[in-house]
């Protein structure tokens, strides 16, 4: 059962390795301890998703097939107003290829996107741009181990534009065009794709997926393929792969949007119930189980082991337990079985998270149930180690594990981990609402995928609610023992030295005896914000006055705290909360740089008062609160998303970090190792090397802005990090921004209790910062990057400008910045395939006077530098020589506008234009013109714009090479 809210994601945490995504993971599911057996017999269509199963019917979803056997689910949903969001799910992914097909059901979903019956080759990613959708967000497609999903949302739908995207949808899924130029020029830029997500990561992540799922088709069936079959491949083959699992009955349409289900049923119908199925449907292909090495001892279930040597990347001990997946039907008593597994895992996770922060062996830890790609039901182990001894890391992790096997949860234990579910479930149903249609369409396709249903939040946290009597410490523990019994064990050690270890030593680490850690259970004792004392005084309200926009109020109380207040119920039940404070990066001395990245790990984690960052994980048991901080150029900000109930002591967490700070050594410490651990990593790529390093080139090379170096976190102490970051927390006005649905009166009386008890701060000094990006050179500056020999990176930037001042016309250039990537896209992609994602942007800073720019980046082979940089050159040149298109502007003007009419229906937009606008009320005149700004052009205004900023004599020249080994 997949919830319709994306939050009670069955409290996925996935492993260190497997963020990525690479493994394409499906949501986790259970099979324990006994599945029910998937139900069998004649299927209701209109109930087809719900077969074998008593989970409640998510009335708002309409479900039908068509005679041809095209199974349908739409919806009407109006977030945002006016966009259709299609989903056409094709039940085939890179598992379903023959060892000569490999990379096929990928290509081909490129190949479907460059031409066919009705969008001729090239044709389609204009199209939809001119339609409103923007390319790779609005307008994309996912290929994974088990299935092909069609992506698109379109905007501004009416009958005409709904028929549209209906016909040309239809044209690609059921008549692509395979030629043979086609295919010439889709397969290098298949190949630029592989080359781009080619690195020490992938190569972990590819040995860990061929260690565990060994003897199983997911072991060698990346999405990706493999150059020989690609280079391979003819319009014959792949039509071939195409006719076999592209047919109606092999294919799910999913829709959900601002129309009427039964127009959107119309329009399927229409186009696609002339889709006629050839023979007999295919079968399955056999995923495998996983299975023990012949002849291996019955009384050990380790099985294979690895260990792989990346020298960029810091030491990761995974380990998995593998059961054979089973489909199941996903019933009520499924779910709740489901439940139980969490919560066993949830107190396993804390107990580790509560051992990382004190002096463990281990940076982190953490324990995850998925089946993954219908092939293996696994609970998967990640143990990051905080220092070279790995073996004592995984040991001290076990010995957590093994005490949760040894002795059942104290009911206190349990009662704290459901109070956090119960909000995790409580909060989809206060906010479901606002549930956009595109997520909507995505539960459906991720269920289909994982073979479960959907359920709207209401009826999951009712299901939760009745389940509250199963949860007894003896049944928790029964499930946490069968989550770590499996048909194998299998485990990898990632290490930068082969001299760590061998796969002998892995296997004698996960059999090696350890004794329970019953020192590892965590205190059930309860906190709550009553027992806090207060911030001080409460303050009062000096002055309240509309801003002049949408009802928002400018709010300043008697200590200058100042505030907007915006109370709607655009999205009921949550509030967006964002405290700016303090100078930024431009408070921060440049000596001290290497502390600004630390205060952004560190200083939230570093608690307040009397309360360290466990008792404030018990103050927020069952709410939704949050701490989190970022660093931008004049200000230092604290955000939230909270809800109405929680509102006044998330208020009161941001004061108490202001008026009340605490200074922990071990937060400090901690970040410092995780730090060290991944610094070397980004040199493992040339994007890894870009990401880290163009930032503070950028500006002119500001220690402030430089992730630190492990010589310079060598330096970092407890004492250090105070010493920076006591003052200034006390220094500067502070901003409180509030914006959602929330009772004003109540609102301001917390405020006065919070914000309005601190002490009168001083005004902070004026930003002293005024970056300018590298003067003009005519070689590129070359860093290098550790990784493949065969890719390399570059940019090519223009300096611009900054300031409020200029902010019409930096919209004006974001339009200029795209299409200059349509081009750059066209000529590094289409033309020669060198790059699979060209990108340019266009950096304008609002709060600084200057350090504005405009970046053309891309990652490529190092032989085509030289045509990336001659590229760039060529279309500066021509946008300064000649006015854009007329189809040209539209392909950017249209998206853009629809970008903003559906971006500013909800609250984020709002906070994020206005922020820091009761310090700054002009913000409130620069949003007024933003849609006609962003969405109204001439080719004469682009042409002005170009010639006055893409100036070859002014540009900056970047390029990351392998380093010579």
């Amino acid at each position: 059962m997949t919830s319709n809210s994306g939050s009670s994601q069955r409290f996925v945490r996935f492993a260190a390795l497997l963020l990525a995504s690479a493994l394409v993971l499906p949501q986790p599911t259970a099979a324990r301890p006994a599945p029910a057996k998937a139900a069998t017999g004649k299927v209701d269509p209109t109930n087809w998703l719900y077969q074998g199963s008593d989970v409640p019917h998510d009335k708002e979803w309409v479900f039908g097939i068509l005679p041809n056997g095209l199974r349908y689910a739409v919806r009407k949903n109006g977030v945002p107003p006016g966009q259709v969001s299609v989903r056409v799910l094709v039940d085939a992914g890179s598992m379903y290829e023959t060892d000569a097909q490999r990379g096929y059901a990928h290509l081909i979903e490129h190949l479907t996107f460059r031409d066919s019956k009705y969008l001729k080759a090239g044709e389609a990613i204009p199209t939809w741009q001119k339609l409103g959708a923007t390319f790779g967000s609005d307008t994309n497609a996912e290929t994974s181990a088990t299935q092909t999903v069609y992506k698109l949302d379109v905007p501004e739908v009416d009958a005409n534009k709904l028929d549209e995207t209906f016909k040309l949808l239809s044209g690609m899924i059921t008549a692509p065009i395979f030629t043979p130029v086609g295919v010439k020029t889709e397969v290098p830029i298949v190949l630029a794709e592989m080359r781009e997500r080619t690195g020490p990561q992938s190569r972990v992540i590819d040995g860990t997926r061929g260690l565990f799922f060994t003897g199983q088709p997911l072991a060698t069936r990346s999405p990706i393929g493999t150059v020989d079959t690609l280079n391979a491949a003819t319009p014959e083959t792949i039509k071939a792969f195409h006719d076999k699992w592209y047919r109606p009955d092999n294919t799910v349409i999913i829709v959900a949007g601002d129309a009427e289900p039964a127009q959107m049923v119309a329009q399927i119908t229409n186009w696609f119930g002339g889709w006629k199925k050839v023979g007999k449907k295919p079968p399955q292909p056999d995923f495998g189980k996983p299975v023990r090495p012949v002849g291996a001892d019955p009384a050990n279930p380790v099985g294979e082991t690895r260990v792989l040597v990346e020298p960029d990347l810091p030491r990761l001990f995974n380990y998995a337990i593998l059961r054979p997946w089973t489909q199941v039907d996903d019933t009520i008593a499924y779910n709740q079985g489901l439940m139980i597994d969490r919560l066993g895992l949830a107190l396993i996770n804390r107990r580790l998270e509560a051992k990382a922060r004190g002096t463990a062996s281990f940076l982190a830890a953490s324990v995850e149930q998925q089946d993954v790609s219908r092939s293996a039901d696994t609970t998967l182990i990640t143990v990051t180690p905080l220092g070279d001894d790995w073996k004592s890391a995984v040991h001290d992790v076990r010995a957590v594990i093994a005490d949760a096997l040894a002795t059942p949860p104290s009911p206190e234990e349990i009662a704290r981990e459901v109070a956090e579910f119960d909000v995790a479930f409580k909060v989809p149903v206060e906010t479901q609402e606002t549930l956009a249609g595109s997520k909507l369409a995505d539960d459906i396709a991720n269920a289909i995928d994982i073979r479960e249903t959907v359920a709207n939040p209401d009826t999951v946290y009712d299901i939760f609610q009745k389940s509250k009597p199963l949860f007894t410490p003896k049944a928790v523990f029964e499930h946490t023992r069968a989550l770590f019994q499996g048909a194998v064990i299998r485990g990898v050690l990632i290490t930068p030295k082969a001299s760590d270890g061998t796969e002998a030593d892995v296997k004698a680490a996960l059999t090696a005896p350890v004794d329970a850690a019953s020192g590892s259970r965590i205190s059930a004792n309860t906190l709550k914000f009553s027992d806090l004392p207060p911030i001080g005084q409460p303050g009062t309200v000096a002055s309240a006055a509309p801003a002049g926009l949408l009802g928002i109020e400018r709010i300043e109380l008697s200590n200058g705290v100042k505030a907007l207040l915006w109370h709607n119920a655009a999205e009921p039940g949550r509030i967006i909360l964002r405290v700016r404070f303090g100078g930024g990066y431009a408070a921060i001395d440049p000596k001290d740089a290497v502390y600004g990245s630390m205060g952004e790990m560190a200083l939230m984690d570093s608690g307040f008062g009397k309360l360290g960052r466990d008792e404030l994980d018990r103050l927020a048991t069952g709410r939704k609160l949050s701490l989190d901080f970022d660093i931008d150029d004049t200000d230092f900000v604290m955000s939230a998303d909270t809800r109405p109930a929680d509102l006044a002591d998330q208020l009161y967490l941001f004061a108490g970090k202001l008026g009340m700070p605490r200074w922990d050594a071990n937060p400090i410490l901690r970040a410092r190792a995780a730090a060290k651990l991944g610094y070397e990593a980004t040199n493992a790529s040339p994007q890894s090397v870009l990401a880290r390093d163009a930032g503070w080139l950028l500006k002119n090379g500001d220690p402030r802005y430089a992730q630190p170096n492990p010589a310079e976190l060598d330096k970092v102490t407890p004492e250090g990090f105070r010493r920076v970051w006591e003052p200034l927390l006390a220094q500067g006005p502070i901003e409180v921004d509030m914006f959602g649905d929330f009772n004003r009166d109540e609102a301001v009386a917390a405020l006065q209790k919070t914000f309005g008890a601190l002490p009168k701060r001083s005004d902070a000094a004026p930003p002293s910062l005024a970056p300018t990006i590298p003067a003009h050179n005519v070689e590129p500056l070359t860093l290098t990057h550790h990784g493949d020999a065969n890719t390399a990176a570059a940019m090519v930037a223009w300096p611009t400008g900054g300031g409020r001042g200029g902010v019409r016309e930096s919209r004006q250039l974001e339009l200029l910045t795209q299409i200059f990537n349509i081009r750059l896209f066209d000529e590094m992609r289409e033309k020669i395939g060198a790059s699979y994602a060209p990108q340019v942007n266009s950096v304008w800073p609002t709060d600084l006077p200057s350090g504005g720019y405009i970046a053309a980046t891309v990652q490529l082979r190092p032989q085509d530098l030289p045509a990336f940089f001659a590229a760039a050159d060529k279309i500066a040149a021509d946008l300064s020589a000649n006015p854009p298109t007329a189809d040209e502007i539209a392909r950017v003007t249209e998206p853009m506008k629809q970008l903003i009419t559906r971006a500013s229906t909800g609250n984020g937009f709002y906070m994020y234009q206005l922020q820091g606008g009761a310090l700054e009320p002009g913000k409130f005149d620069d949003i007024r013109s933003i849609l006609s700004d962003y969405s109204t052009t001439t080719p004469e205004r682009m042409q002005a714009l170009a010639s006055r900023y893409l100036v070859r004599d002014r540009s900056w020249h970047l390029q990351v090479v392998p380093q010579k080994k």
